[in-house]
């Protein structure tokens, strides 16, 4: 069989029982195989070949992300040898391959402290600013969730996530009615219309804004410290971590969630262990 015609083959099952961003990363890779083998038997290809091709596909890019595309194309030619000819082998299998794109060691983060939070919202005085950054830090947000909304995506806590990273049609997260309150007041004093965005800025714009914000009280502050925070706070105030990875990350799994448990520094662990024996 030819490489075009396993790649038609292999997105054709993925459009079928995939998530819609699955199928978009299997096709950003596969398709630019088959412009460089697709005329090729699967017999043909070897492992210097595929070599050459991803290295011309990440060049310059994150170790993440190579891995990422080194992982999608081995999980294609698997599909391969499990559903067209189980005699192929995998050329992405050569150990200097595996050694080249393996995964980036796992780095745990600081999570910062509720009061040093609760500064950073209480010392933002613009009341749009501000709302951003409870949605992050008290909602669990993303920073591009929060510059999508729209007035149509509120319904009192609930706030719909059109078009989610998850691939899903939406999703929803809750929020504190506080926040719900002064978010639908905000709306009322600036007339936005329904159809608008209620923060309508730019990703780099809002992410100078928590920059700024985590300047005001002396920390290195970005938009993904806020949603560790909200997933950090909740785990040490006894939240389920399924509660934690289903409703406040909107994880798949809790593997993910797990990664943004922050570490217990030994002062942490030994007051948690006093408050249990106490």
């Amino acid at each position: 069989m030819k490489v075009s015609q396993a790649v038609i083959f292999c997105l054709d099952y993925h459009k079928s029982n995939s998530r819609k961003n699955t199928v978009r990363a299997y096709e950003a890779i596969l398709l630019k195989l088959c412009e460089q083998c697709g005329d090729k038997h699967l017999s043909e290809l070897n492992s210097e070949e595929i070599f050459s091709f991803l290295n011309q596909l990440t060049q310059g890019r994150k170790q993440q992300t190579k891995r990422s595309r080194y992982s999608l194309l081995s999980a294609f030619f698997n599909f391969v040898r499990i559903n067209i000819d189980q005699s192929f082998q995998n050329p992405c299998d050569s150990p200097m391959m595996k050694k080249l794109f393996r995964a980036k060691p796992f780095t745990s983060w600081e999570i910062l402290e509720k009061e040093v939070v609760d500064e950073v919202i209480f010392r933002t005085t613009k009341t749009r600013n501000r709302l951003m950054l409870e949605l992050m830090a008290l909602g669990g947000m993303r920073i591009g969730e929060a510059l999508k909304l729209t007035p149509n995506d509120i319904n009192d806590r609930k706030l719909i996530i059109r078009d989610p990273k998850s691939g899903k049609d939406s999703e929803i997260v809750f929020i504190p009615q506080k926040v719900a309150d002064r978010l639908k007041e905000y709306v009322r004093e600036k007339a936005i219309e329904s159809y608008q965005r209620i923060f309508p800025i730019c990703y780099e714009a809002a992410r100078a804004v928590v920059k700024k914000a985590g300047k005001m009280v002396g920390v290195r502050l970005n938009p993904l410290d806020l949603r560790r925070f909200a997933a950090t706070y909740a785990s040490r105030c006894g939240v389920p971590v399924e509660i934690i990875s289903k409703v406040i990350l909107r994880h798949a799994n809790l593997s993910i969630t797990q990664r943004y448990l922050g570490k217990v520094s030994d002062t942490e662990a030994m007051k948690w262990i006093d408050n249990l024996y106490s």
